[in-house]
C-alpha cells in the first residue's frame, strides 16, 4: 500500500511538474527541429538521429522552462496572473522543480553525445543561454530576443546533428526561429505589461507601450518572412515551401489582426494556436518540398 501510495504521488508530481512547464507548448519548437534536419539531411535523416534529435529538444525545452519558473518563483508569486503557477502556489517544491531540471539536462547533455562531438561541445552554449534568459528582464528589455535565440538553437542543432558542421542555411533558419519567437514573446509580454512597470522589470511593452509593442512584434514577424525567402533562395527550395510561405504569412497576418487595437482578450488564439499552427506549417511544407520534389 505504501509502494503504491508513493507511486502515486511521483505520478503526480511528474504531472504537476509538466504542466507548470507547459510540455505541450514543446510543439512550438520542435517542429522547427525536425525541419533542420530534414533540409540538412536534403530528406529523411536517419531514424536514431531523429530520436536523439528529439530527445536533445526535449531535455532542452524541459530544462529551460523548469528554469524559468525556478528563478521567476519569487516574481511569480508577486502577479496575479502568475501567482496560481506550481511552486509559488505551494504544489511544487523548488527542490524537486531542480531536479526534474537536473534530469533534463542530463537528457539534453547525453542525447547530443549520442549525436557528434560538435553537439556535445555546443551544448553548454545552448544551456547558458536558458539560464540568461530568465534573468534577462530584470536588467534588459531585449529578453524576447533572447528567449529567441534560445529556441533557434533547436534547427541550428538539428542541422549540427546531421551534417556535424555550422553552415549558412542552419544560421538563417535559426534566425527565422528567433525573429519569430521574439516577436510573438512580445505580444504575450503585453499581459503583464502594468506588473513589469510597477516591479521594475524590464520589457518591449515596458519600453515601447501597447501600440510600439504592436509594431515591433510586425516589425520581427516582417523579418521572418524575408528570412524565409532568403533560404526558400540559399537552398533552391521549390513551390511547396513557397506555399509553406503564403500559409504562415496568411496565419501571422491573422494573428496580428487578432491584436490589432491591443485586445488582449484574444491572446490565446493569437498565441498558442497561430504559432502552434505556424510551426507545424513549415515543417509539413519543408517535409512535402524535400521528399516529393
Amino acid at each position: 500500500m505504501t509502494e503504491t501510495k508513493t507511486t502515486g504521488n511521483t505520478l503526480q508530481k511528474i504531472a504537476v511538474f509538466l504542466e507548470m512547464i507547459k510540455f505541450t507548448h514543446t510543439v512550438f519548437a520542435l517542429p522547427f527541429a525536425l525541419t533542420g534536419a530534414l533540409l540538412a539531411a536534403g530528406g529523411l535523416p536517419g531514424g536514431m538521429q531523429l530520436f536523439w534529435i528529439c530527445l536533445a529538444m526535449v531535455g532542452a525545452r524541459t530544462a529551460a522552462m523548469g528554469l524559468n519558473r525556478l528563478i521567476d518563483a519569487d516574481i511569480d508569486a508577486r502577479n496575479p496572473r502568475t501567482a496560481v503557477r506550481a511552486i509559488p502556489a505551494g504544489l511544487m517544491s523548488k527542490g524537486m522543480t531542480l531536479g526534474f531540471i537536473s534530469a533534463s539536462l542530463a537528457l539534453l547533455l547525453f542525447a547530443a553525445a549520442q549525436l557528434n562531438p560538435l553537439c556535445l561541445k555546443l551544448a553548454p552554449v545552448a544551456v547558458f543561454f536558458l539560464v540568461l534568459y530568465s534573468y534577462c528582464k530584470r536588467f534588459t528589455a531585449l529578453a524576447h530576443v533572447v528567449l529567441g535565440i534560445c529556441l533557434a538553437a533547436a534547427p541550428i542543432g538539428a542541422w549540427v546533428a546531421v551534417r556535424g558542421v555550422i553552415e549558412a542555411p542552419s544560421l538563417i533558419l535559426g534566425s527565422i526561429v528567433l525573429f519569430w519567437v521574439a516577436g510573438f514573446d512580445i505580444l504575450y509580454a503585453l499581459q503583464d505589461l502594468e506588473f513589469d512597470r510597477e516591479a521594475g522589470l524590464h520589457s518591449i511593452p515596458v519600453a515601447l507601450g501597447v501600440n510600439g509593442s504592436l509594431w515591433a512584434a510586425r516589425l520581427f514577424h516582417l523579418i521572418m518572412l524575408a528570412l524565409l525567402i532568403a533560404l526558400l533562395a540559399v537552398l533552391q527550395l521549390g513551390g511547396f515551401f513557397m506555399a509553406g510561405i503564403a500559409v504562415v504569412t496568411a496565419m501571422l497576418a491573422y494573428e496580428h489582426w487578432l491584436l490589432k487595437d491591443g485586445d488582449l482578450t484574444k491572446l490565446d488564439a493569437a498565441f498558442f494556436n497561430m504559432n502552434g499552427y505556424i510551426s507545424i506549417a513549415i515543417l509539413i511544407f519543408t517535409t512535402l518540398d524535400v521528399l516529393v520534389r
